[in-house]
C-alpha cells in the first residue's frame, strides 16, 4: 500500500496538472472575484453559486467567435479546482479522548489537506426548463480524523467518509423550472450551476432532484463562496444550522422560490442521512426529512445594496435527544457507549452515555438571520446568528446549538489589485445546557466528545489575503485561532496556518 507521503505527492502532482491545463485554456476577461460591484440588488439571481463576473474561459471564448450566446445561453460549462493545506502546530489539553471516548482534536501538531476538481454542466431544455449536472473528485487528509471541532472546522472542503485515495462522484443532478409572472425584467448572468438570461423580477422557481441546501438557501455575497473567500466552515453558513445532507453536504428533494420585486420567499424539504454523518439517505420525505422556509428583502442603504434573510429549518429525523440517553444510561448502566451494538461512533467509554440506545423519530428546530451590506462597490460587512433547540444530536452539519459570524471582505482596487480578495471574520458556537451534560459524562456525537467537559463557547477567529494571477488562479494564505475547541475549555487554543491555491475556468 503507497505511504501518506506517496498520496501526498501524488495529490500535489494532481494539483499541478490540472493548474498548468487550465493555464493553457484560461482566455483574458474583466471580472473580478469576491463580492460584485453594485448593480441593483435584484439584477443576479439569488441562486447564484458562485459570484458573478469570474474570470472569463470557455464560455466567453466561444461567445468571442460567434458560437455561444452569453445572453441567453442554451448550455454551458465551467470548472473549479482547488488545493487547501492546513498545518497546526502543537496546542495545550488538559486530557484527550479522557476515559475510552474517541472524539478528541489530538493536541500533537497535525498536518491537513484537501483537493477537489469539480465540472459543472448546465443545459436548456425547454423555456423556462434546466439541468444541471456536477461532477465532482477528492482526496483529502483530515486533523485528528475530523474529529474534535464543532463549528470551527478549519477547511470546509473536508468531508466525513474522505480519504487520501481520490474519490469521483456525483454532487449533483436537479432540473429547474422557471415561471415568469411579469414585473419587469432581471439580466441573469451565466455562472457555475447558472445559465445566462432574461427572466421576470417576479416569478416562480421550481427544483428538484439531487444537490445542496445552500445553492439555493442562505446566500450571502461576503461569505457564501469558500473556494475564493472564507476557509473556516463556520463561515459557510449558520454553524448553528444542522441541515439535512450525507455526509458529502448533499440531499436529495425539492425547492420551491418565489421572487416578487425585492422579496423572496423559499421553501425546501429535502432528505436526511439514515445514520448520522453517513452517505446513504432516506427518500421517504412523507416520513423523516428536513424543511426550511427563507424570507429574504433586499434593500438600498445609501445608495448600496445589502439584504436581509430570515431562515427558519425544522428536522425530522431519527435521531436520539441528549436527555434520554443520560436516563438510559442512569436507569440501565448496560446501555453505555461501549456496550452499544447498533449504529454508533465508536466510544470505548464504558460509563458514558451514547445516543445510539435512544434514536427515533424526533423533531430538531432553529431560527437565524442573515445580514449583507456593501460600503462601497468592492467591500462589505456581514453577520449571521442562530439558535436551534439543542435538545437533539447532530446529524449533518456542526455540533453547535447556538451560532453567531460577523466580518468584513473586500477586493484589492483601492490598491491596485482589482482581482486580489482580503478578509477577517469571527465566529462564536454555544451548546445547550443538556448537550454539555452529556458530554461532560463523557458522550460523543458525530464530531466532538472527549470524555470530560469544562463549558466555553467555541470560537475562532480568521483573516486571509488571496493574490489573483493570470486572471484564473488564486494562492490565500490564511490563519485562524481556534479557542475552546469541542466546547471544552481544558483545550487549547488552537492555531491553524492555511495555504489555497484556487483555479476557475
Amino acid at each position: 500500500m503507497p505511504s501518506r507521503g506517496s498520496h501526498r505527492l501524488l495529490q500535489l502532482q494532481t494539483v499541478a496538472e490540472a493548474v498548468a491545463l487550465l493555464a493553457m485554456l484560461r482566455a483574458p476577461g474583466s471580472g473580478a472575484a469576491g463580492p460584485p460591484s453594485s448593480a441593483p440588488p435584484a439584477a443576479v439571481e439569488a441562486a447564484s453559486v458562485e459570484p458573478a463576473g469570474t474570470p472569463q474561459g470557455l464560455m466567453h471564448l466561444l461567445a468571442a467567435q460567434g458560437l455561444h450566446d452569453l445572453k441567453d445561453e442554451r448550455w454551458n460549462a465551467y470548472a473549479q479546482l482547488t488545493y487547501i493545506s492546513s498545518w497546526k502546530p502543537s496546542f495545550p489539553a488538559a486530557y484527550t479522548n479522557l476515559n475510552g471516548s474517541i472524539n478528541s482534536l489530538l493536541p500533537e501538531d497535525e498536518r491537513s489537506f484537501t483537493t477537489t476538481a469539480t465540472l459543472f454542466l448546465g443545459l436548456r431544455l425547454w423555456p423556462g426548463g434546466e439541468a444541471y449536472y456536477v461532477p465532482e473528485a477528492i482526496a483529502e487528509r483530515a486533523f485528528s480524523q475530523l474529529r474534535g471541532l464543532a463549528g470551527s472546522i478549519q477547511n470546509f472542503e473536508l468531508q466525513k467518509t474522505g480519504g487520501e485515495t481520490l474519490q469521483i462522484y456525483k454532487s449533483r443532478a436537479y432540473l429547474r423550472q422557471t415561471f415568469d409572472l411579469g414585473g419587469g425584467a432581471v439580466e441573469r448572468e451565466s455562472d457555475q450551476m447558472q445559465l445566462a438570461a432574461t427572466v421576470a423580477r417576479r416569478r416562480i422557481v421550481v427544483t428538484l432532484g439531487n444537490f445542496s441546501i445552500l445553492d439555493f438557501f442562505d446566500k450571502n455575497t461576503f461569505t457564501s463562496d469558500t473556494r475564493q473567500q472564507f476557509l473556516s466552515l463556520g463561515f459557510m453558513t449558520y454553524a448553528a444550522w444542522d441541515f439535512a445532507s450525507d455526509a458529502r453536504g448533499y440531499s436529495w428533494g425539492g425547492a420551491a422560490e418565489f421572487y416578487f420585486d425585492d422579496w423572496a420567499v423559499r421553501f425546501g424539504r429535502i432528505s436526511p442521512p439514515r445514520n448520522p454523518n453517513q452517505l446513504p439517505v432516506g427518500l421517504r420525505l412523507d416520513r423523516l426529512y428536513g424543511d426550511q422556509l427563507e424570507i429574504e428583502h433586499q434593500h438600498q442603504l445609501l445608495g448600496r445594496p445589502g439584504a436581509v434573510r430570515l431562515l427558519a429549518y425544522r428536522n425530522r429525523e431519527n435521531m436520539g435527544r441528549f436527555d434520554d440517553a443520560i436516563a438510559a444510561v442512569a436507569s440501565d448502566p448496560g446501555k453505555n457507549a461501549a456496550a452499544c451494538t447498533a449504529f454508533n461512533y465508536g466510544s470505548q467509554n464504558a460509563t458514558a452515555p451514547d445516543l445510539c440506545w435512544v434514536r427515533k423519530p424526533n423533531v430538531k428546530v432553529g431560527i437565524g438571520i442573515n445580514l449583507e451590506q456593501h460600503l462601497t462597490d468592492d467591500a462589505g460587512l456581514f453577520f449571521r446568528a442562530m439558535v436551534s433547540d439543542g435538545e437533539t444530536e447532530v446529524q449533518a452539519y456542526t455540533s453547535a446549538d447556538r451560532s453567531i459570524a460577523l466580518g468584513a471582505l473586500g477586493k484589492g482596487s483601492s490598491w491596485g489589485r482589482p482581482l486580489d480578495v482580503a478578509g477577517v471574520g469571527a465566529g462564536i458556537g454555544w451548546i445547550s445546557a443538556v448537550h454539555a451534560d452529556y458530554l461532560r459524562l463523557g458522550g460523543i456525537d458525530g464530531f466532538i466528545g472527549d470524555g470530560n467537559l469544562r463549558r466555553g463557547p467555541e470560537g475562532n477567529v480568521e483573516a486571509f489575503y488571496s493574490v489573483n494571477f493570470l486572471r484564473a488562479f488564486w494562492l490565500s494564505g490564511d490563519y485562524q485561532r481556534i479557542w475552546n475547541p469541542a466546547f471544552n475549555a481544558d483545550r487549547g487554543p488552537v492555531n491553524v496556518f492555511g495555504l489555497r491555491l484556487h483555479a476557475q475556468y
